[in-house]
Parts: C-alpha cells; sequence; structure tokens
C-alpha cells in the first residue's frame, strides 16, 4: 500500500525559490553535491526546475537560471522566492502602501499563473503568483 500524504496549504506561504547563477552549470553540481537536489530542464536554455525533496517529503519547489545581468559589483545575490497569494491586485496594493515597489510588472506564465515581481522596503526582490492549479505546495 502507498501513502500518500496530502498536505494544505494557506495562501500566503512561500512556495517557489529562483537561484541566480553567472554559471548555471556549475551551480546545478554544487546544488546537486551538497543537497542531493534533482534539477530538470525546462523552458529556455539553462533553465532548470529544481526539486528539493521527494513525494515522501514535499519541499520547496525551486528554478535554477541564469542571472539576467552578470554581477560586477552590485545586482542580485540569493534566492526570488515566490508567496502564493489569492488576489494580485490586492497584494499588490499592500506592497505600495508598505514601501515597496513593483520589479517587474504582471506577467502570466502559461500553464503556471500569474505573477508580479517587487522590492521590498531593503530592495530585496521577492514575487508573488497567482496559480492555475495547485502545483508546488500552493
Amino acid at each position: 500500500m502507498t501513502l500518500v500524504r496530502t498536505v494544505a496549504v494557506m495562501a500566503n506561504n512561500v512556495v517557489h525559490f529562483a537561484i541566480h547563477a553567472d554559471d548555471v552549470e556549475r551551480a546545478r553540481r554544487f546544488y546537486e553535491a551538497v543537497f542531493a537536489w534533482r534539477f530538470q530542464a525546462w523552458g529556455p536554455p539553462g533553465f532548470y526546475n529544481v526539486d528539493t525533496c521527494d513525494a515522501d517529503q514535499p519541499g520547496i519547489h525551486g528554478a535554477l537560471h541564469e542571472r539576467a545581468e552578470q554581477l560586477a559589483g552590485s545586482g542580485m545575490r540569493g534566492f526570488t522566492c515566490t508567496v502564493a497569494v489569492d488576489d494580485l491586485a490586492a497584494t499588490r496594493e499592500r506592497v505600495l502602501a508598505n514601501g515597496g515597489s513593483v520589479q517587474h510588472p504582471e506577467m502570466t506564465i502559461p500553464t503556471v499563473g500569474t505573477h508580479i515581481g517587487f522590492l521590498d522596503t531593503e530592495g530585496n526582490e521577492f514575487a508573488v503568483m497567482v496559480y492555475e492549479r495547485p502545483m508546488f505546495g500552493a
């Protein structure tokens, strides 16, 4: 008998991260060796979906891709977390009302959902998404 665990997840949980890399293959090898994460090519060249766990221990879903700009003393360092929300417009209003700013305008990712990228009051990047269907724990 196979036991399938269903996890109820509320809106506003972090459900996705993105690792920005100068050398995607080097970064992939690093995370495979350090955490035993699994990578699956998806979408454009140099883009991977990241599985951090397995079916018995659902984990956060991620992506690994090339940086938009090579680092030259400044730029994105770290992971971009995506928070599942129920209402993009209301979330955008709250972000702006509390000192945040839009980093990337609303865009739809086919079969996934609609996404907005923001900067918080400290200049940290994060994203929110209304998912089209339950996925990645959302």
